[in-house]
């Protein structure tokens, strides 16, 4: 089974779905994301596979948005200091 994650931040929700999905006992379980956003992690969580990891700013672009801005932009950014 693979797990498919748009962007990991504090690892809160993944470890809950990881946990909830441990037990329903799959033969495997293997945890996949676009973005890993390491310097907001709260807890552990073991990611298999990492399109990309940032520490710093905010993810915008394709649906993603800042204050209902940049959510239309044709590629993904991150934003170091977003306006406020």
């Amino acid at each position: 089974m693979v797990l498919i994650e748009d962007i990991v931040d504090s690892g809160q929700t993944l470890r809950y779905l990881a946990e909830y999905l441990w037990a329903q006992d799959p033969a495997s379980l293997r945890i996949c994301t676009l973005l890993d956003k390491i310097s907001a992690r709260t807890v552990a969580v073991d990611i298999d596979y990492v399109g990309h990891q940032f520490t710093d700013g905010y993810v915008v672009g394709y649906g993603m948005d800042y204050h209902q801005r940049y959510r239309n932009l044709p590629h993904l950014a991150v934003l170091e200091e977003p306006d406020p």
